[in-house]
């Protein structure tokens, strides 16, 4: 027996706590002869504790061994037991690591001998999955529901009393400062024993003017990543399972969250702004009182601050403590992130992601001023300069020169402006990096001023000079802090300490002089000029817009982020989806770059719809100039028309020479299809499985793509009959043997015919652009072709994805196949973005039409319709985009290629030029598909700054079909962002 079983742990009555010293071998014989099993020991490591898994004969795990530190008393040790049950008790949906009972019901648990005397071990249940340990990104699916198990464990706990709670743990944030003082010492360093200190004594300062109003109860204290237990096979790797209840004791309730928010600062790429969602999640299920919401982060400080010196005593008091010691780098890495930014602004996003929008949260507006801060300005002096991504002045990529700004400034004040000034709080474009794996700093914490004549600056009101150097002056307005920043060369006229008048020189600026004036809270911390939008809404709540000082209106605050989102989803169809559950806000592009309102760039991956590049300034003036001249329907006579579908026709073999106009892909194949019916006289048709073709109701019928449609194969209309998807790597005929897949559709067509319906047309894309740029084995539509016209039917060419030079090496692919169909179907690419699509065929299958009636699409193939087309036609040759589609193509796939050596997920890189396909794979012998890492890589890409989308019918499929203009260092960049998020998310595997 343990001398006190009654008695509870004190830490600062402890010099240290060591792990105790068992091996496995003695583990094993623990387990043999006090608990009545016989198993194989594996150490699992602990801080303070001896753990173990007991596998079986059979290598099963057949429970975890846990032997408590020695100075744990069996009171404690009942408490976390009682704990654990209560939990497993209210919510069954969480698998919980509670004591293994014998049958009468007794804890399976016996007080033993250890090196470090005597101490309680145990069975517990053992939960498969593994933790959420080490350095894999945690994806927003599962930082989310973490939070959501904090949430559900603390109101399981709320009432929960027991006399072995009462303890003194170094893990108690209500004694955090008290640990950091007396184990410090251990920091070697004394930059970094400094900054703990320095954090730990600001945090606890915060805290302190809370802690009477926040709520104590029962917590578990150690819901980490160490501690939470992935469910089985979940992708990516969700939390549903809870172990170590040795930390349980009475503390602050919120000090459960912010345990576990420290945990998952170490992972690879996460920031702070990142386990936002574990507080929105936590908050959904126990909500925040105000007070503990501004708690939150100070205590996440104090927690990382904890580790760290506990991690540092712990290794040098306990020194074969592997665990201990390989906690260290990483413990930092937590103490770092946890104190990236001051305290006020995280706990204004704490704020924030907890809904609080009623409770004030950001510094009061400046009020009017006595007097201007330019004397002799007043609001018509002051030109605004709009650097948003609503700004004309944004267009044609000038947001990405270095010198916009000085030239739309200088082009202002040369206009008769007094003064130019940025806005406060909108994000400025010309701040914006392309191919940034992090986002830049773009949202403006104050106001830029260029003057356009002599002015002096002026108090706006009575206040005090806290600081006044050359380039620099600030001073008190009202409750917050007026900062001016100017050249080096500019004196101020006040000093240090001295109070000012309303109306009293500040300095004497020349024309041609810049200043910075910002506003912020009066016992905030300093601010930066720019801040990255992920943090803005902490920042700028400490700001305030300094507009009114300057006889201009204030802002009105940031819009909330989801009210567009959520506008759309009222009044948009939802069955029309959107990118993404939480989707940037993207008003421009510029070749393959978009812009997110708030300034963040994105490569482009995904727009196969703007062959030459987002907003091509030759496609814009085509259509302005044509649109102040004329836009009609293609009855009226004019030569766009017949200029373009000569262009088109000249594009094609000689056969296909004549051309109809529509809106879209789905009405060219719509419109296809009815051709080769028509012609033909036979209504059956033939199409490829897993394709997609549109949602008119003849495209739709042949569109048997699972993810477009799940009950495509059943619900088919009886005239439509389908092959085989001619997949030579996951379909039923892979690699040499997809040779068969032709006989096989010659088969299917044979059959019909011979059964009285032979099929009026085929129809099938030419590279296959649904399932992921795969191309259709060599000679495949030959044969089938041949069938088909054997049997009086024809053949139609779905272009839409894949035509117009985007495979590189062929303009059409049908050229890859060496065919001429009857019929080919093209859309997107032709317009860049502008709504167009075209069929071509000969002029003997279009007559055949007039006997269905007449054919007219009110704008296809108008005036401005046709304007862009021909212009796009010219913009391709002329920029030689596809050339372009070899070179970077070529480029771009064999760095694919090469990842594919280093990442078993990678099955394999399909496609050509610039319509390639990664497939991810769970395993490369099975091709099990990686459907939900496919969605999570998606979503680390895009926190990258790459937009890049799943394809095909498992949708585990990266489709890449960028704008042709992408360039070597574009594509080099999504190769390393790809590279990276893979390894991030723990996908690498030595080849």
């Amino acid at each position: 027996m343990l001398s006190d079983d009654h008695r509870t742990i004190d830490f600062f009555a402890k010099d240290a706590l060591p792990a105790p010293r068992v091996t496995p071998a003695e583990a094993e014989r623990i387990a043999a002869e006090h608990l009545g099993i016989t198993a194989r020991a594996q150490s699992l490591g602990s801080q303070q504790d001896a753990n173990f898994l007991l596998h079986a004969d059979d290598e099963t795990p057949a429970a975890i061994l846990k032997i408590a530190n020695p100075a744990f008393g069996t009171t404690e040790i009942d408490a976390q037991d009682a704990a654990a049950d209560l939990i497993a008790s209210a919510r069954p949906e969480l698998r919980i690591a509670t004591v293994l009972r014998r049958p009468d019901g007794s804890p399976q648990r016996a007080t033993v001998e250890t090196g470090s005397g005597p101490a309680v071990a145990r069975l517990l249940r053992h939960l498969p999955g593994g933790t959420l340990s080490g350095p894999r990104h945690l994806s927003p699916t599962t930082v989310a529901a973490m939070g959501t198990i904090v949430g559900k464990v603390s109101t399981a706990l709320r009432d929960f009393q027991h006399p072995g709670l009462d303890r003194v743990l170094q893990w108690d944030l209500q004694h955090a400062d008290r640990v950091v003082a007396k184990l410090a010492g251990h920091i070697e360093e004394p930059d970094r024993r400094a900054a703990v200190h320095a954090a730990t004594a600001e945090a606890w300062a915060h805290v302190q003017k809370l802690a009477s109003a926040l709520p104590s109860q029962a917590v578990h204290l150690d819901l980490t990543d160490d501690n939470l237990i992935r469910c089985p096979e979940s992708h990516p790797p969700v939390p549903d399972g809870v172990i170590d209840f040795g930390d349980v004791t009475t503390s602050w309730a919120v000090g459960e969250l912010a345990v576990s928010l420290s945990s998952m600062l170490h992972h690879d790429g996460i920031e702070p702004h990142h386990v936002l969602s574990a507080i929105r999640a936590f908050h959904a299920v126990r909500p925040l009182s105000i007070e503990e919401a501004e708690a939150v982060w100070p205590l996440v400080v104090l927690r990382a601050a904890v580790l760290v010196v506990s991690g540092r005593q712990q290794a040098a008091v306990d020194e074969d403590n592997a665990y201990a010691k390989a906690a260290l780098d990483r413990e930092w890495r937590i103490f770092e992130q946890a104190t990236q930014l001051p305290l006020p602004v995280m706990t204004c996003l704490v704020r924030d992601a907890a809904g609080m929008a009623d409770v004030p949260n950001r510094t009061p507006q400046a009020g009017a001023p006595e007097c201007p801060l330019l004397r002799g300005f007043g609001a018509t002096d002051v030109t605004l300069l709009d650097l948003s991504a609503d700004a004309d002045a944004m267009d044609h990529g000038a947001w990405m020169d270095s010198g916009t700004e000085a030239r739309l400034m200088a082009s202002a004040l040369a206009d008769g402006a007094a003064a130019v000034a940025t806005r406060y709080a909108q994000a400025r474009l010309t701040r914006t990096q392309v191919l940034s794996e992090v986002s830049t700093a773009t949202e403006p914490t104050g106001i830029e001023l260029w003057l356009g004549r002599d002015a002096l600056v002026q108090a706006p009101a009575a206040g005090r000079v806290l600081a006044a150097a050359p380039g620099r002056v600030e001073l008190t307005y009202g409750t917050q802090v007026l900062s001016l920043s100017f050249p080096q060369a500019v004196q101020p006229a006040v000093s240090v300490g001295a109070t000012v008048q309303a109306g009293e020189d500040i300095a004497h600026l020349t024309s041609g002089t810049s200043i910075h004036v910002a506003l912020r809270a009066a016992d905030g911390p300093a601010v930066p000029r720019l801040v990255r939008p992920e943090y803005a809404a902490g920042w700028l709540a400490l700001t305030a817009d300094p507009a009114p000082l300057l006889g201009l209106p204030a802002d009105s605050g940031r819009p909330p982020a989801r009210g567009l989102l959520d506008r759309r989803d009222a009044v948009f169809a939802t069955v029309q989806g959107h990118y993404y559950a939480n989707p940037p806000r993207i008003e421009r592009g510029w070749r393959h770059h978009l812009l997110s309102t708030d300034g963040r760039a994105y490569l482009d991956v995904v727009n196969n719809v703007t062959l030459l590049g987002h907003a091509h300034p030759r496609v814009e003036q085509a259509v302005a100039k044509q649109l102040r001249r004329l836009n009609t329907n293609s009855r009226f006579h004019y030569a766009s028309v017949v200029e373009f579908t000569e262009r088109l026709a000249e594009l094609l073999p000689d056969s296909l020479d004549t051309v109809f106009l529509v809106n879209s892909g789905s009405e060219a194949v719509d419109l296809g299809l009815r051709l080769a019916i028509g012609a033909s006289g036979r209504h059956d048709v033939v199409a490829l499985r897993e394709a997609y073709h549109g949602w008119t109701y003849a495209s739709d019928a042949v569109s048997t793509s699972l993810q477009d449609n799940p009950n495509a194969l059943a619900t088919r209309p009886e005239w439509v009959h389908t092959v085989d998807s001619p997949n030579s790597y996951r379909g039923r005929h892979r690699g040499p043997d997809a040779a068969r897949y032709a006989p096989e559709a010659v088969a299917v067509i044979d059959k019909l015919a011979a059964a009285g319906r032979p099929a009026g047309a085929f129809i099938g894309e030419t590279f296959y652009g649904n399932a992921g740029g795969v191309a259709l084995p060599d000679g495949y539509l030959a044969e089938v072709y041949a069938a088909v016209r054997r049997h009086g039917g024809l053949t139609v060419a779905d272009e839409v994805q894949v035509g117009y030079g985007r495979l590189g090496h062929w303009f059409w692919g049908f050229e890859q196949q060496q065919v001429v169909p009857d019929v080919v179907c093209v859309a997107k690419a032709m317009g860049n973005g502008h709504p167009l699509g075209a069929v071509i065929t000969s002029k003997e299958v279009a007559e055949r039409y007039r006997e269905q009636g007449y054919f007219f699409s009110s704008t296809g193939g108008s005036p401005v319709s046709s304007v862009v087309g021909l212009t796009v036609l010219d913009t391709l040759r002329d920029e030689g985009l596809q050339a372009n589609a070899v070179r970077v193509g070529g480029h771009l796939k064999r760095r694919l290629e090469a990842l594919a050596d280093r990442y078993s997920i990678i099955g394999a890189v399909h496609g050509s030029g610039l319509y390639l396909g990664l497939e991810l794979v769970r395993n490369r012998t099975t091709l099990e598909p990686a459907t939900e890492e496919t969605t999570e890589l998606c979503d680390r890409m895009l926190d990258l700054g790459v937009v890049v989308q799943p394809t095909g019918d498992h949708l585990n499929i990266l489709k890449i079909k960028p704008p042709l203009c992408i360039d070597t260092l574009a594509a080099d960049f999504f190769a390393d962002m790809l590279d990276l998020a893979l390894t991030q998310l723990g996908h690498a595997h030595p080849r």
